[in-house]
């Protein structure tokens, strides 16, 4: 059991555990949240739609760039066998921003599927910290190897979750607060470049904020390597006691001392 309550060190004085426990903490959200190449995928797609559009007003190039440039980058990470699932992830959403802005005729919904993407992620994120399982700790829990484990056997560590999540519901809101009006009340183009300028900032103001609870939180219990453990002992069980019975003590005979 990992304790809950952990002293205040600076860089000088803390223990190489607490400088091992940063450095996975950073290795793990780069990880899951795609790191700088992720971040090129996430902006790239919107990016080359609304400098189209800008350029000859054609909603149907700047809905096929799109689309294409998204699908290239899936084919890139195919043929390096990387991760497909920040690239996956962003094909869908370019693919239905293309399905809905067609269907409407109008270039700015291209934008709103994604735009109400993330206000439902925002809510979720809130939610799901008010009902005290908070999101983050859902995502990120199975990349530290402790599923659930922070739930009931490491409060620090879920105190840590509750306030990243909150921190990315937050953040995700106040932007939803910028682009809904501008969806009503700008063009496309206007809309379009908010949009691109708001990708990176805000999620790595969240990421920032995530690193640095989690860096103060207790480290995670390995379930993984707990389970690990009980079944070797299980299996030391299970073969001692096959010895002992192959190999039975002699007893001693009648005279005997």
């Amino acid at each position: 059991m990992t304790s809950v309550d952990k002293p205040t060190t600076t860089d000088q004085d803390a223990p190489e555990g607490a400088h091992d426990s940063k450095a996975v903490t950073e290795a793990a959200l780069f990880d899951a949240f795609g790191g700088v190449r992720g971040m090129v995928e996430t902006v790239l797609p919107g990016l080359l739609f609304v400098t189209i559009y800008t350029i000859n007003k054609d909603l149907h190039l700047s809905a096929i760039a799109a689309l294409g440039v998204s699908l290239l980058l899936v084919a890139v990470r195919l043929i390096r066998r990387d991760t497909v699932k920040h690239a996956f992830s962003g094909v869908f959403g370019v693919a239905f921003g293309v399905v809905f802005a067609m269907m409407t005729g109008n270039a700015k919904d291209f934008y709103l599927p994604g735009m109400l993407y993330t206000l439902g992620l925002a809510i979720a994120y809130i939610a799901t910290t008010i009902a005290g399982v908070p999101l983050i700790g859902l995502m990120l829990g199975p990349v530290f190897k402790e599923n659930l484990s922070w739930r009931t056997r490491n409060p620090g560590r879920k105190k840590a979750y509750a306030k990243a999540s909150w921190a990315w519901g937050l953040i995700l809101l106040a932007k939803c607060a910028i682009l809904f009006p501008l969806y009503w009340w700008a063009d496309t183009t206007q809309l379009g470049w908010v949009l691109v300028a708001l990708k990176i900032p805000p999620f790595l103001l969240a990421v920032y904020l995530t690193w640095v609870f989690l860096a103060k939180a207790p480290p995670p219990i390995d379930v993984f390597a707990e389970m690990e453990a009980e079944e070797r002992a299980e299996e030391e069980r299970k073969a001692a006691a096959a010895r002992a019975a192959a190999d039975p003590q002699p007893r001693p005979h009648h005279g005997e001392a």
